[in-house]
C-alpha cells in the first residue's frame, strides 16, 4: 500500500498494523507536511516533535513484539488545545493559561491514547473554545486552507485546518453551538456532534451539563467513524454516558438510502437568514439523496424556544465557570466573550428552569418530527468562509448580525434539540470555498447517521478536493 499524508486514517492503520509503514515512518511524513504548511495556516501548535518521535519508537516496539494494539495505532494525531494532555502545554486559548501545563490526561485523550494515536501537539482554538472564529492572544488566528484570508472556523479551527491541510489523518474537537460542524464545512472536512453522553467527558465541573460535547473530526466519514469508535463507550465515572460500546460505530460502513425519508430546509421555515450560495449546496444535496434512492421533501420541525434556550442555557454555564476568573482578570478576556459571560449574572433560578422546560419540549417535538422523516437536512453555517480579519460576519444575506452568536443559528438550533449531528462536504462557491451541509438524525443514531453521510460522500466525492497549499 503506497501511503501520503492525504491516504485515510483506516488505511494507514491498516498499513502500520500490517508493517507495511512504521509507526516512526508515518510520523516523519506528517512532521515533513506540518513544517511545509503550518507556518502559513497557523492550525497546530504547542508542537512537540521529540516526544512524538519517541511515541512512535515505542509504538513500533510494542507492534515488533506482538502485543495487542488499538485501531488508532501509530497514527499522527492532534489534540484540541481546550482537553487536557499531562505533561503537555494546554492554553485553552486564554493568555491567562499561556504556560498551564496539566498533571493528567482528560478521558477523551486517555482513550486516543490508549488506542495507540501518537499525539503531536495541540490544536488551535479562540478562546475557551468562545465562538467559531480561531484566533486567541496566545498563538494567533487560525487561516482556512482554501484561502489563506479567510476563517477556518471555530471553535475546533486548528483541528479542520489542520486535517484539510494534510498535517495529521485524525483530529479530536468539542461543539456546543456547532464549533465540530462549523469547522468542517469551512475546510472541507466531516465533523460530528455525537448524541448527549456518546463521548463521555471526565472530569467535569458539572457532570450532568448537556450543551458541550466532545466529538471526532476527519478528512472522511469512515474516518470518523473510526475516531468515534475509540472516544464512545460508557465510563463508570460519567452517569450520562451511553451504554453502547465504541465498536459498534467502528467502519466499514455500508448502506444504501432507498427509501429513506428526508427533510430537507434551507433555513427552518425563516428561522435564520443563509447566503443564497450555501442555500443553493443545500438545494443540490438534496438531488444527490433523491439520485441516491431517497424520498426528499421540504419540511422542517418548529423549533422557536430554540434561540431563548440557547442564550439563556449557555450565558449561565458560562458564568458559572468563567465568572470568577473574569472578576479577577476583568481585561483578559476578548470583549465578546466577557459580554457573554456578564449575560448570565442577572439570571435567575426561574430563567434557568425555563431554559429546561423549552428544551425538554424542543426534544419532544424532534421525536415527534422524525416519526414522519429519518433524517434532517439543513445548512451547517449560514455563510460560507468569512474574512479572518472580522471576528463574525456582520450580516447574512442583507440581515444584521448584531453578535458573535447570531449567525450560527443554524448549528445551535440543533444544539438543543440534544440529537446528533453531522457535517458533510457538499460543494463549494463560485470563489472557490467550501460549503458543508448538515445531516440530523434521531437521537443515539449515530451508525445510521454515518452510513447516510458515508453514501452522500460516495456519491460526491466533494471532500477529495484538496486546498491550493
Amino acid at each position: 500500500m503506497t501511503l501520503d499524508h492525504w491516504s485515510s486514517a483506516v488505511d494507514m492503520a491498516a498499513a502500520v498494523r500490517a508493517r507495511e509503514v512504521s509507526a516512526r515512518e508515518l510520523l516523519e511524513l506528517h512532521l515533513a507536511r506540518i513544517e511545509q504548511v503550518n507556518p502559513s495556516v497557523n492550525a497546530l501548535v504547542s508542537l512537540d516533535p521529540d516526544r512524538a518521535r519517541a511515541a512512535a519508537a515505542s509504538a513500533d516496539e510494542q507492534l515488533a513484539s506482538g502485543a495487542p494494539v488499538g485501531p488508532l495505532h501509530g497514527l499522527p494525531f492532534a489534540v484540541k488545545d481546550t482537553h487536557a494532555v499531562a505533561g503537555w502545554r494546554t492554553t485553552y486559548g486564554s493568555p491567562l493559561f499561556a504556560d498551564h501545563v496539566p498533571d493528567r490526561d482528560e478521558l477523551l485523550v486517555e482513550r486516543v491514547r490508549a488506542a495507540g494515536a501518537v499525539i503531536v501537539g495541540k490544536s488551535n482554538t479562540p478562546e475557551f473554545a468562545a465562538g467559531s472564529h480561531t484566533f486567541n492572544t496566545v498563538f494567533g488566528t487560525t487561516l482556512n486552507p482554501f484561502d489563506l484570508s479567510r476563517s477556518a472556523g471555530g471553535s475546533s479551527g486548528g483541528a479542520a485546518a489542520a486535517l484539510a491541510s494534510g498535517m495529521v489523518p485524525l483530529a479530536d474537537g468539542s461543539d456546543m453551538g456547532g464549533s465540530l460542524r462549523n469547522p468542517a464545512s469551512f475546510c472541507n472536512v466531516v465533523g460530528l456532534r455525537p448524541s448527549l453522553g456518546r463521548v463521555p467527558s471526565w472530569p467535569a465541573d458539572n457532570a450532568w451539563e448537556t450543551l458541550s460535547v466532545g466529538g471526532p473530526l476527519a478528512r472522511t466519514v469512515g474516518d470518523v467513524a473510526l475516531l468515534l469508535s475509540v472516544l464512545a463507550g460508557p465510563d463508570r465515572r460519567v452517569p450520562l454516558a451511553l451504554g453502547d460500546p465504541g465498536r459498534t460505530f467502528a467502519p466499514p460502513l455500508a448502506g444504501s438510502l432507498a427509501g429513506l425519508r428526508v427533510a430537507l430546509s434551507t433555513d427552518l421555515g425563516g428561522a435564520f437568514a443563509v447566503e443564497p450560495e450555501v442555500a443553493a449546496v443545500v438545494e443540490s444535496a438534496g438531488a444527490v439523496l433523491a439520485a441516491e434512492g431517497a424520498t426528499v421533501v421540504p419540511a422542517y420541525p418548529s423549533l422557536p424556544e430554540a434561540e431563548d434556550t440557547f442564550r439563556t442555557l449557555r450565558a449561565w454555564l458560562f458564568q458559572a465557570v468563567f465568572g470568577p476568573l473574569l472578576a479577577e482578570h476583568p481585561s483578559a478576556f476578548k470583549q465578546s466573550l466577557a459580554d457573554n459571560i456578564r449575560a448570565g449574572e442577572p439570571l435567575t433560578g426561574a430563567d434557568v428552569a425555563r431554559g429546561y422546560r423549552q428544551r425538554t419540549a424542543l426534544t419532544q417535538r424532534m421525536v415527534e418530527f422524525f416519526d414522519d422523516h429519518d433524517v434532517l437536512v439543513l445548512p451547517v453555517s449560514q455563510v460560507p468562509p468569512f474574512p479572518a480579519d472580522q471576528e463574525f460576519p456582520t450580516t447574512v444575506a442583507g440581515r444584521p448580525m448584531e453578535t458573535y452568536l447570531d449567525w450560527m443559528r443554524s448549528a445551535y438550533f440543533v444544539t438543543v434539540t440534544g440529537c446528533p449531528a453531522i457535517s458533510v462536504p457538499a460543494g463549494f462557491t463560485d470563489e472557490g470555498l467550501p460549503v458543508g451541509i448538515q445531516v440530523v438524525a434521531p437521537h443515539n443514531q449515530e451508525r445510521r447517521l454515518l452510513e447516510v453521510a458515508w453514501v452522500f460522500e460516495q456519491a460526491t466525492r466533494v471532500g477529495d478536493r484538496r486546498p491550493p497549499l
